[in-house]
């Protein structure tokens, strides 16, 4: 549901929110990251140009998960010592929200889970189960916040190094532990071909058909 437009407080540019549980943005035009405070927007900080990369998904891409369909309306990328990855913040058209995690090649859907005992720490192989479904820590990554773009459902942005615990389960479900926080975050999904997505409105680059 798209939210009253406000003005950025460092150039004066409109901002439009699509999403009404959106609390970061991005101005598109002197790149001030704003944070939502009641009606007002504050600015908090000042990102760089953006890195390069490859990935044809863009603000604005729609596509298909399940019974619903999304639109992207934000972005966090991260550096890792493979290259980067990008986790795209998408809102479904029931409002509820999500991510769709885009590293190389690979993609997956999933959302927050709360209400789950979450380890301090992982190591590669160690098993857990959540909502009735085993996982195991299949790799722990360090990687370093490279970037954010449009909207993001927290205040989210001159991150460091941070580090994040994937893992598998027997079927394609798929999950994140995401230690950038205290306590850390737990994103439950599923992997995802890039097909059946039905993406529409991708960025088009050389290199890509």
């Amino acid at each position: 549901m798209t939210q009253p437009p406000a003005n950025c407080p460092n150039c004066g540019a409109a901002i439009t929110f699509r999403w009404s549980g959106s609390v970061q943005t991005v101005c598109e035009y002197c790149k001030s990251v704003l944070v939502r405070t009641d009606l007002d927007l504050e600015k908090i900080g000042q990102i760089a140009a953006f890195p390069s990369n490859n990935s044809p998904i863009q603000i604005g891409t729609e596509g298909v998960y399940g019974k619903h369909t999304f639109v992207v309306i934000g972005r966090i990328m991260y550096e890792y010592d493979q290259g980067n990855w990008n986790e795209w913040h998408v809102v479904m058209n029931d409002s509820t929200s999500g991510w769709l995690s885009d590293a190389q090649l690979e993609y997956a859907v999933s959302f927050a889970a709360t209400g789950q005992a979450l380890p301090e720490s992982c190591k590669v192989g160690q098993q857990y189960r959540w909502n009735g479904q085993d996982y195991t820590v299949s790799s722990v990554t360090k990687a370093h916040y490279s970037g954010i773009e449009g909207e993001l459902p927290f205040k989210y942005w001159d991150k460091s190094d941070v580090l994040f615990a994937d893992l598998r389960s027997h079927s394609n479900r798929f999950g994140t532990v995401d230690y950038s926080e205290q306590p850390p975050l737990l994103f439950l999904g599923e992997l995802v071909d890039f097909e059946g997505l039905k993406l529409t409105n991708l960025r088009t680059f050389e290199g890509w058909s």
